[in-house]
């Protein structure tokens, strides 16, 4: 009972930031049987900088705020095609900005279902909003054993913060 109510007492919180924010919360809380401290325990990163949020047997992927910021103010993307397949670690398109251009790789071995044609026609929303507005491509999971080779949040601030160091 006491996780039911942690759980309706985090969900709470969330909705009043953002309705589609507490149904994820309360989804991810629900799969992971209250293993992770955060509402976005779906949410996966690569040593490459991309995240996949999983719901179902689908994962959203895009790019982290850290690749964001390292690329400076994005003004291509040039994203997968749909029904393209990929497997994990697969060149899967690009990014270009005033600074540089960087290749996608997929975090995920997948087939593509979805493309955000918005980041497309208007690449500054990856920079605005690299976790909401700003994904970039869904995908049909064809290997989900994949995910957990991925790192949790803290543990990509963590990996985050050695290139830092370094």
């Amino acid at each position: 009972m006491a996780a039911v109510g942690a759980l309706q007492s985090v969900c709470r919180i969330t909705l009043i930031r953002s309705p589609a924010r507490w149904i994820n919360c309360c989804m991810s809380y629900r799969v992971k049987q209250f293993s992770s401290s955060t509402c976005w325990a779906s949410r996966k990163f690569s040593k490459k900088h991309e995240w996949v949020e999983v719901s179902g047997t689908s994962g959203k992927i895009g790019i982290t705020n850290y690749a964001q910021d390292s690329l400076g103010d994005i003004v291509y993307a040039q994203l997968p095609e749909v029904n393209s397949e990929y497997a994990q670690g697969d060149e899967c398109g690009a990014l270009e900005s005033v600074k540089a251009a960087s290749e996608l790789y997929s975090p995920v071995s997948g087939k593509i279902i979805a493309v955000n044609t918005a980041a497309e026609e208007q690449p500054s929303l990856i920079n605005q909003s690299c976790y909401d507005e700003g994904w970039l491509f869904e995908v049909e999971l064809t290997k989900p054993e994949e995910i957990e080779a991925l790192m949790e949040e803290a543990d990509y601030d963590n990996f985050v913060r050695t290139l830092a160091d370094s």
